[in-house]
């Protein structure tokens, strides 16, 4: 029944995107940008997520096949990338954006990082398009099933922009000190994330 993959796809993402467990990793990647830049980075990463799990829905499987690439692999890739941003967040050599700086390069930036590592890979990353894909093979090509699934990926990734633009709030809170050191903090348990993304990978591509 409709409802019944509605509550499946619904629960599904929400336990995989995690939009709550995803704001330390916001506020640490967004730390020295101005509070009108980190919403603009909230709305892009949650349309650049938006577009890649329902591109996942829609042609997901067969991409992947035709290119004969393997999850495992985009797993493995995922983990390195994201790696090199939590390793500039330890010791802090990230590029600090500060208020005063020409709009132009606060809106490049702010496009870099909206898209990695925030769009790619915490919120879609190789479980979102992974559960993405499988939600999409349930839907057995009922265009009824396939809508539900497009209205919950939507949904999701808002909830995702929603709450970012909330936890701003906690950054003013905590202060420069603050944010310094759950900036180091965090980049340590982002690069555990990143490490744990490469076995994951290492393990299905060994088994």
């Amino acid at each position: 029944m409709p409802l019944d993959f509605l509550v499946s796809a619904l629960v599904t993402l929400l336990v995989v995107v995690d939009p709550i467990g995803l704001v330390p990793s916001y506020l640490a990647v967004t730390q020295d940008l101005p509070k009108r830049a980190k919403r603009r980075v909230a709305t892009r990463a949650a349309v650049i997520a938006a577009i890649i799990l329902a591109g996942s829905a829609l042609i997901g499987d067969w991409l992947l096949r035709t290119l004969s690439i393997g999850l495992p692999a985009f797993r493995i890739a995922g983990g390195l990338l994201l790696f090199s941003i939590a390793s500039e967040m330890v010791f802090g050599v990230r590029i600090e954006r500060q208020s005063r700086q020409a709009e132009e390069a606060i809106e490049e930036h702010v496009r870099n990082i909206a898209a990695f590592p925030l769009a790619i890979p915490l919120m879609a990353g190789p479980g979102a398009i992974t559960a993405t894909v499988l939600l999409a093979g349930r839907s057995e090509g009922e265009p009824v099933r396939l809508i539900i699934l497009l209205a919950v990926i939507a949904f999701v990734v808002a909830l995702c922009g929603t709450v970012f633009v909330l936890s701003v709030r906690i950054g003013r809170l905590l202060g420069v000190t603050g944010n310094i050191v759950l900036s180091r903090l965090l980049g340590v348990l982002l690069a555990a994330l990143a490490v744990q993304y490469v076995i994951d990978g290492v393990r299905a591509a060994l088994a």
